[in-house]
This record gives structure tokens, sequence and C-alpha cells, in this order.
């Protein structure tokens, strides 16, 4: 008898064992799937994030491009919008007789852009252009004799003009003409590549001042 329950015993507890391995197995693979799932939940919900980033910056660039705060303004410019440009360069603004060209462009979102004026003005002498001559700050250069840096800025003036956009400026070659005088505000470069500039130029037989700001 003794004999008998301990088979009974061994037989009656294997289907035990298996069974609880069993759902062992199925509790461990239930948690890892789990656990993979709420993994897939994050990579969605961050993929999500992103991507929603990505369309308000692309919505913003659009808006930005197509507002009406970011369009062309032409022969708009008043005497009081290019008081600055003779006041930069010291000769007042009390000289500007009128805007005679104007051009103003959209901006990019890195700020590139293509400004023009074109100011008659009431009078001015070659003496006035040519006092100060200590090739520093507060100069006129004449187009003819200009110093290297300055005379990279005029290429890249140069290069705009080719574009057609202010047909009304003078040509590059009248520029680096002795019937011009060039003030020079503002030069960048990257390394020796210019990339934006502010000149002032001065044409003393006509008594027209030209300006030009551009950035790439």
């Amino acid at each position: 008898m003794l004999l008998t329950n301990t088979s009974e015993m061994t037989t009656a507890m294997i289907p035990t064992s298996r069974s609880t391995a069993t759902r062992q197995r199925r509790r461990v693979t239930g948690a890892l799937s789990e656990e993979n799932m709420k993994k897939i939940i994050a990579i969605i919900k961050w993929f999500l994030i992103v991507l929603g980033g990505l369309a308000l910056l692309g919505g913003g660039y659009f808006a930005y491009k197509i507002g009406p705060g970011n369009r062309d303004k032409v022969d708009s410019a008043s005497s009081q919008d290019v008081r600055f440009v003779l006041n930069w360069c010291n000769l007042g603004d009390n000289r500007i007789e009128k805007v005679v060209k104007s051009h103003v462009s959209s901006r990019s979102m890195t700020g590139d852009h293509l400004d023009a004026y074109a100011i008659k003005i009431k009078n001015i002498t070659i003496e006035e252009l040519t006092s100060k001559t200590d090739g520093k700050t507060d100069q006129w250069f004449r187009g003819d004799k200009l110093p290297k840096v300055l005379d990279d800025g005029v290429s890249f003036v140069g290069y705009f003009l080719n574009s057609g956009e202010i047909p009304w400026f003078p040509k590059e070659t009248e520029l680096r003409s002795g019937e011009i005088y060039v003030y020079p505000w503002s030069m960048y470069f990257h390394g020796v590549q210019p990339t934006a500039a502010e000149i002032i130029f001065i044409r003393p037989k006509d008594k027209m001042v030209f300006f030009f700001s551009g950035k790439t």
C-alpha cells in the first residue's frame, strides 16, 4: 500500500508542476509584452511631438513668408525713412530734398534681404568728401581708389545689382569710377567672402546719394 500511494502521489504532482511552469511563463511573457508596449507607446508619443513641432515650424515659416508684413516695398520710402543714411555718414538729414527711388525687400528667416535708396540732396562739395584721410573711420573713398576690403564690399554690391531688382542703382563700373565716393558703414565676412554690407555712395555732380544694404 505504501508503494502504491507514493507512485500515485508522484503521478499526480507532475501535471501540477507543469501547470505552474506554464503559468509562470505566461506571466513573464505578459510582463515583457506590457513593457514592450510601453516602450512602443513612448516612441510613438515622441515621434508625434517631433512631427507636431516640425509642422508648427513649417506653418510658421509659411505664414512668415506670405504675411503682409514681409513683402517687398517699392518706391514707398519717405524722407523720414531715409534720414539715417545721411546721419550715418555725418552729412546730416537736413540736406535731404526728396527720395527718388526706394526698394525694401522681404526678409528670409535668416535675415537675407536687399534694401536700396536713391536720395536727392540739396548740396554737397568735393571738399566735404575729401577732408578726412586717416583711412580708419568716418571717411569717404573715391570709387577708383578703394582699399581692398571696400573693393570686396563693392563687388558684393555688384552681385546684387545683377539681379535686376534695382535697375536705377548705378552699375558696378560706375561705382568704381572717379565720379563716385564710397562710405563704408558695415561689412560682414565669412572667411574672406562678404556676406552682408551697408554702404553709402554719393555722386556729387548731380547731388545723388545711393544707399545699399544686403545680406546673403
